[in-house]
């Protein structure tokens, strides 16, 4: 009879598996993040960005360029100009004093008056699109949310004002507010005449945003934190400028950057028609106003003025556009 094989009570252990990888923690990323990341891949976004920073130093720091300059606004060099009116020298009297000539007729340096007219540019377009969206944020919370004869009566009033044309409003209306508060002969003070250009953008600039702030709650005031909220007893106030308004930051972002080009050229359109801002104010309009007399004698005096605010109309609306991109969730990360 054969014995059992000999039993070994300690067996070896069996070997041991390959541990799996661990995945590497993923950090999440708010949605404002992820927009930053988009916009700062975005070298158009970058270029355009830092143009419209330049330009905004340039505009609040005009005070001190005037001082390094040397120069200001209203100072006139009528001994650098010929018997005709003419600047003397090249391309409209351009040297190491006068960085892009002296205007026609008048002597003044062109350079000083370009800066403080990008100020009153700016601030004009910025008061405007601000006051506008303001307008338009409100107006759209109520009539998205409380809806029925609200929404009814506002989007009358969106419409109304979409039909009513603004240049010829513009041209009627502002000469007409200046005289109902100053004579014919009294000189109008330009932060009167700023005060009105913005008020007429206001009338009719906030329904853009107006409708696409409703277009909006409409489609979150059915969502599960809204129920929650209202189930909880919370007020209006709190639905509205807690709830519904946090969620608006991205379009209502968008909105106020691409407003901010379109009352740039609003506002120099309607100085190049002498209802906005007048002489003796630095301000693009009236500058391309006067300017086009002297297209083919003097055409420097033409470029400067003119490839200033394109390039900052241009830098405000790719801007505006990359952001509207990096803004939105669907688009490719």
């Amino acid at each position: 009879m054969a014995l059992p094989a000999e039993v070994d009570l300690n067996p070896a252990p069996p070997p041991a598996e390959p541990a799996a990888p661990v995945a590497p923690e993923v950090a999440g990323r708010s949605p404002s993040r992820l927009a930053w990341a988009r916009l700062k891949k975005d070298r158009v976004a970058v270029v355009s960005a830092a143009v419209i920073v330049l330009m905004l130093v340039i505009a609040l720091g005009a005070p001190l360029i005037e001082w390094a300059y040397g120069i200001g606004p209203y100072d006139d060099f009528k001994a650098r100009l010929d018997r005709f009116g003419m600047p003397l020298g090249y391309a409209g009297g351009i040297d190491g004093d006068h960085w892009f000539g002296v205007e026609p007729h008048l002597g003044r340096d062109i350079f000083i008056r370009l800066v403080y007219g990008m100020r009153t540019s700016l601030l004009i377009a910025t008061a405007a699109a601000t006051l506008t969206s303001v307008i338009g944020v409100l107006v759209g919370l109520a009539a998205g949310f409380l809806g029925r004869w609200v929404d009814a009566i506002l989007g009358w009033v969106m419409d109304f004002a979409l039909a009513m044309p603004f240049m010829v409003f513009a041209l009627a209306v502002v000469p007409t507010v200046a005289l109902r508060f100053y004579g014919p002969r009294d000189d109008i003070p330009p932060l009167f005449r700023g005060v009105v250009l913005v008020g007429i953008f206001a009338v009719f600039g906030w329904t853009g945003t107006a409708r696409l702030v409703r277009g909006q709650v409409i489609s979150l005031r059915e969502r599960e934190f809204i129920e929650a909220a209202r189930a909880a007893g919370a007020g209006l106030g709190h639905m509205l400028f807690k709830q519904l308004l946090p969620n608006l930051w991205a379009p209502i972002l968008i909105s106020f950057s691409l407003a901010l080009p379109s009352y740039v050229t609003a506002e120099a359109a309607l100085s190049f028609l002498d209802v906005g801002m007048v002489e003796p104010v630095p301000d693009f309009g009236r500058m391309i106003n006067k300017s086009i007399n002297y297209l083919q004698s003097d055409p420097a005096y033409v470029f400067f003025p003119g490839i200033t605010i394109f390039v900052m109309v241009l830098a405000f609306n790719l801007f505006g556009d990359a952001l509207r991109d990096a803004l939105d969730p669907r688009s490719s990360r």
